[in-house]
């Protein structure tokens, strides 16, 4: 099951608020890249410490995922039904136990949604916002809710706007002793997954009428919401939302974009395989071309209907947009001298110099952890490779011993055969030669 990021949207006379309810499938199946390479599949307890910002151990490698000094993690809980098992509260507990239930190789292991929250919203009404809506739709249902609100980072090129929750979902329904040992699977329609996503912006508009706010959101697309505005003869908002939706950018992208270069769209395949009715033809994926509708950032489209085609503005735009780069990288470069000065006068002299040692000292324990780590997975495999020879040379020697058995069985049986043999021809001897 797979959600889509519906476009940002507004109803009549009300300001913008973002929308996105994406959702996926979690399993253990390699996923294939554009490109043609194969990335592994997921890890559900490295997908939780990730998501939580926690340091949790993977109790069948005995890999350790430590994530606890990832920053913008505001808010880390999770949610069960009422008269479950207690231990579910359990992050670690929780997401080996789905492991160690999911035999296949291509197991499905949790059902995670990314949802964006508004960021007019204080942090106590998204927390409130989010843990209302997950007991509503999915806890009373049944399902073990993991989730974290995230807030943006600016350090990491994200937007100061990007406020939003990560959501794991167990494919299992909680009971009183766990999880159940059957799948639910009703719980992967898509008519569940379209009213979740209309829920979502009904929930963030409440939210949103509670707080005062004027802001207001539409989970459906901007086509959809141009031919309501034409039936009720609203022109001017159908050629607002008359434009081509735009596309999410990764954090690919931004990296990018941070580097002073412009991301290019590419052609990528969706979905799984669909067999193809020919049987000269091998499986194929759907294929979503980007660069037909990619029209960049909205600010980007914008400028181009604002220029029409005078050259001198958009001479002038350019020229405009490199003094404020220009300027960007000035105030960036003053941002730092005085961040170096005020630390300096504050903490002293020695302030860097012993942050410096003592993230040297850290780095040094973190490696020697990593070591001891690697060496005592060694000596494991080694123990375990000895106690595989003793095993078989102890197979072995009872073969030989059970072996040696018969034969000597056997040679007792060839031996009495003989006597046997040679007594009878003594007999028959006296009975001719008397």
């Amino acid at each position: 099951m797979a959600g889509s990021i519906a476009q940002a949207a507004t109803l009549p006379g009300l300001n913008m608020a973002i929308y996105h309810f994406s959702g996926q499938i979690l399993g253990r199946k390699p996923k294939r890249n554009p490109d043609g390479s194969y990335r592994p599949g997921s890890n559900a307890v490295a997908a939780a410490a990730y998501r939580a910002g926690e340091r949790l151990t993977d109790r069948n490698t005995r890999e350790v995922h430590d994530y606890s000094r990832r920053g913008g993690v505001a808010h880390a809980e999770i949610l069960i039904p009422p008269g479950s098992a207690p231990w579910l509260t359990d992050r670690e507990t929780l997401w080996n136990t789905v492991e160690a239930m999911e035999v296949r190789k291509d197991a499905q292991l949790a059902r995670e949604f990314n949802m964006a929250l508004p960021h007019e919203l204080s942090r106590d009404d998204r927390l409130e916002l989010v843990r209302t809506f997950l007991e509503t739709h999915f806890v009373r249902h049944g399902m073990v809710a993991d989730f974290a609100l995230h807030d943006p980072v600016p350090e990491h090129g994200q937007s100061e706007k990007n406020f939003h929750a990560h959501v794991l979902l167990t494919l299992r329904r909680a009971t009183a002793s766990g999880l159940d040992p059957v799948k639910t699977r009703h719980w992967n329609s898509k008519e569940l997954l379209n009213l979740w996503r209309s829920e979502w912006a009904i929930a963030c508009n409440l939210a949103l009428e509670r707080a005062g706010k004027r802001a207001r959101i539409d989970h459906r697309t901007l086509e959809a919401q141009r031919k309501e505005a034409l039936a009720r003869r609203d022109t001017a908002r159908a050629l607002e939302l008359n434009r081509m939706p735009e596309i999410h950018v990764g954090p690919k992208a931004r990296q990018i974009a941070r580097g002073g270069r412009n991301p290019v769209s590419q052609i990528r395949e969706v979905n799984a395989y669909r067999q193809s009715t020919s049987a000269t033809q091998k499986a194929q994926r759907r294929q979503r071309n980007y660069p037909v509708y990619d029209r960049g950032a909205r600010l980007s489209w914008l400028e181009q209907i604002l220029v029409g085609n005078n050259a001198q503005l958009k001479r002038d735009l350019v020229a405009i947009n490199r003094r404020f780069d220009r300027m960007n990288r000035k105030l960036d470069y003053w941002q730092r001298r005085t961040t170096f000065k005020t630390e300096g006068a504050i903490k002293g002299p020695k302030f860097r110099f012993n942050r410096w040692k003592a993230a040297q000292e850290d780095k040094q324990r973190r490696e020697e952890a990593t070591r001891k780590v690697a060496h005592a997975r060694k000596r494991l495999e080694q123990i375990a490779q000895l106690l595989k020879e003793l095993e078989r040379a102890a197979t072995g020697v009872n073969r030989r011993y059970e072996q040696g058995l018969i034969r000597a069985k056997e040679v007792e049986r060839w031996v009495r055969r003989v006597r046997h043999g040679d007594r009878a021809a003594s007999r028959r001897r006296d009975r001719w030669h008397p």
